[in-house]
């Protein structure tokens, strides 16, 4: 039953004033130029995960030391998601998505050219200002660019860059360095940047400020109704895949009996599964967005035991790895289409609080897993993140509120 807000009358007309309108046809170009963009940014992210022994050698450092380079990426990212929307208020957002790509290209061409680790992980600073600002707002830029039916896709093909990051970045890097050399794979990274620059800026219309974000505003959406439980709902989801990703190597290695040649293979087929269900949520989230959010982390769950308790057999366990694979395609593209519909007056600091979530569920979901690894095994770390994904299923069903498409403005002010 919902409840009603105190001042909430009062204020729904001015809030129903700054929902940017719906546009009256779709922009595909723009929306494939920022799929683009999360591609190249995502990528220029997990580079020296393939790249690292060679970095730490070049520069004179620990490969621990080198390692640091993700780390200073995400966390700029996570303070770059809470502060884009209110820094840039008044800002064109095709001026302010645009000055991230650069920010990239800089980044990139800056690492390639450092010659010492203080200059890299400054520069890396720099890719996550411009990887938590530009995922911050990219759900709320395609309200922007398609009619409101045909947002959940296009969400979905925005996000579909992060899939397709994660299928190729890593060994793409990892052949480009052996090639030429670390720098060299950077260089190539800047030069994917600059393509997406002229894209994007040829594909981006106008698209001047409506929002009144201020750091405050942050506050106000976690406490609009129903919001703060469906954060931690999505928390409880990304903490429980991250335990099981972190650890599916030994995972794999142990449970599955594969080879070294035999994993590369399951992971990458893993990746394109991954990528096939984040263009199948687009789909599903056009006929319920409450199904979409809670299918995923129950079929995540099903695949976590499944891998951990039933003696499947080889194909049995392949088709677990697709089934994870597939249902994790979707869980991005879901929760930033539930936070934008929750908050579709500020769907850019509802994006921002998504991104910190994301960044901090891979940092805790990575610590719960090792500390499950040393307690019992992959085994273990499956069995209990699957049981994690269930009871976030759970707590959706129960819960977490899932507005229409048209019921978004309304939901922004009563639940």
């Amino acid at each position: 039953m919902c409840a009603t807000v105190p001042d909430a009358d009062p204020g729904k007309a001015a809030d129903a004033e700054r929902v940017p309108p719906e546009p009256a046809s779709s922009s595909w170009a723009a929306v494939f130029s920022l799929a683009m963009g999360v591609f190249g940014l995502l990528t220029a992210e997990y580079l020296p995960t393939s790249l690292l022994t060679p970095m730490a050698a070049d520069l004179g450092v620990s490969e621990a030391l080198a390692g640091q380079a993700v780390t200073v990426t995400a966390v700029a990212a996570m303070l770059s998601g809470l502060l884009t929307a209110s820094l840039t208020r008044r800002i064109d957002r095709r001026i302010v998505l645009l000055g991230f790509t650069v920010l990239m290209i800089v980044s990139n061409l800056l690492v390639a050219v450092a010659a010492d680790m203080t200059v890299l992980l400054l520069m890396r600073v720099l890719l996550g200002v411009a990887l938590g600002g530009f995922w911050s707002m990219a759900a709320a830029v395609a309200m922007r660019l398609v009619p409101a039916a045909l947002v959940p896709r296009a969400v979905s093909v925005i996000f579909s860059g992060i899939a397709v990051a994660t299928v190729v970045a890593v060994p793409l890097g990892s052949y480009l360095g052996e090639l030429s050399g670390w720098r060299s794979t950077f260089l190539a990274a800047a030069a994917l940047g600059v393509v997406t620059l002229v894209f994007q800026w040829f594909a981006l219309p106008r698209m001047a400020p409506r929002g009144t974000a201020r750091l405050g505003t942050l506050w106000e959406v976690l406490r609009r109704p129903g919001f703060g439980v469906g954060i931690a709902g999505m928390l409880l989801v990304h903490i429980g895949h991250y335990a099981l990703f972190t650890y599916i190597r030994p995972a794999l290695e142990n449970v599955v009996k594969v080879d070294v040649d035999e994993l590369a293979l399951l992971l990458f087929v893993f990746g394109v599964a991954n990528f096939a269900g984040t263009l199948v949520a687009g789909w599903l989230l056009e006929i319920s967005l409450r199904l979409t959010l809670t299918l995923t982390p129950a079929l995540m769950g099903v695949a976590a035991l499944g891998l951990a308790l039933l003696p499947a057999g080889r194909v049995g366990y392949v088709a677990l790895v697709v089934l994870w694979g597939l249902a994790f395609g979707g869980v991005s593209v879901a929760w930033s289409n539930w936070a934008t519909r929750m908050v579709p007056d500020q769907a850019e600091s509802a994006g921002g609080l998504v991104v910190v979530g994301v960044q901090s569920a891979i940092a805790g979901g990575a610590a719960a897993g090792g500390v499950m690894f040393g307690i019992g095994g992959a085994v273990t770390v499956f069995a209990i993140s699957g049981v994690v994904l269930l009871a976030s299923a759970l707590l959706i069903v129960l819960r977490v509120e899932a507005p229409g498409h048209r019921a978004g403005a309304d939901a922004s002010t009563r639940s």
